[in-house]
């Protein structure tokens, strides 16, 4: 199979793996995902995932704590989710490494763009964890820095929807979808592809972003052969 991207970072949110439960790890969900990167992984295709940590903890709706606070505990939740999911990973043969933001010595190594490279080029899936180790940031904004930092092609980004509409789908059935779009245009139509912090970095940096609906199978596939799926936003 030939595919489009040679290395790319894939953006998984938390709350995806938390499946219908609505908290925590769907064990199906999970290994479903992993079955997918497994099959691009074994094919040669670099692999960097970000994961947010929504299934646990949102650090700017923590309740009772300081945002810094709320924030520290939503890197520890990406972690977590980065290990679960590396895990998946080996027991299908693939080779997975974990790096992290925040020093973890015992779950995982401490990420530089350097070890990140290194990591991709070995063959290893490499899960990147802590978002960007800094309070205030999301981790959309974290997979956007660690594309540029590791030299992806472009960000994958799952969603629950089938791309980026003009209006939400999910309340008017007579949203359109893009096949294509980009940065300038998506941002003058104040689409949510992303959150603002991330996408203006995306736009600057010139990184392609391919929103596309997860858990259908072959979708992930789909997005690095080039075939229409989902919506791609490019720098022109």
């Amino acid at each position: 199979m030939t595919y489009k991207y040679k290395r790319v970072l894939l953006k998984l949110s938390g709350e995806a793996l938390a499946g219908e439960r609505g908290f925590g790890i769907d064990n199906d969900v999970i290994s479903k995902i992993a079955e997918e990167v497994a099959a691009i992984a074994m094919d040669g295709v670099q692999t960097a995932i970000v994961i947010g940590g929504g299934n646990f903890i949102r650090g700017a709706d923590a309740a009772d704590v300081s945002r810094v606070a709320g924030d520290a505990m939503g890197m520890l939740a990406t972690v977590i989710n980065s290990i679960a999911f590396a895990e998946r990973l080996k027991s299908r043969g693939v080779d997975a490494r974990v790096l992290t933001a925040v020093r973890l010595d015992r779950t995982g190594e401490y990420y530089t763009p350097e070890r990140a490279v290194a990591a991709l080029e070995s063959g290893a899936v490499t899960l990147i964890g802590g978002g960007t180790g800094s309070p205030f940031f999301t981790t959309d904004t974290a997979a956007a820095l660690r594309c540029a930092e590791v030299g992806a092609e472009a960000m994958l980004k799952a969603t629950k929807v089938d791309g980026v509409y003009d209006s939400d789908p999910m309340k008017n059935p007579d949203a359109k979808r893009f096949d294509t779009i980009t940065h300038a245009e998506a941002l003058s139509k104040k689409l949510k592809v992303m959150d603002a912090t991330a996408f203006s970095f995306c736009m600057e940096q010139g990184i392609p972003i391919v929103v596309f609906k997860l858990l259908e199978e072959g979708n992930l596939a789909k997005c690095l052969t080039g075939e229409p799926v989902g919506t791609t936003v490019t720098p022109v």
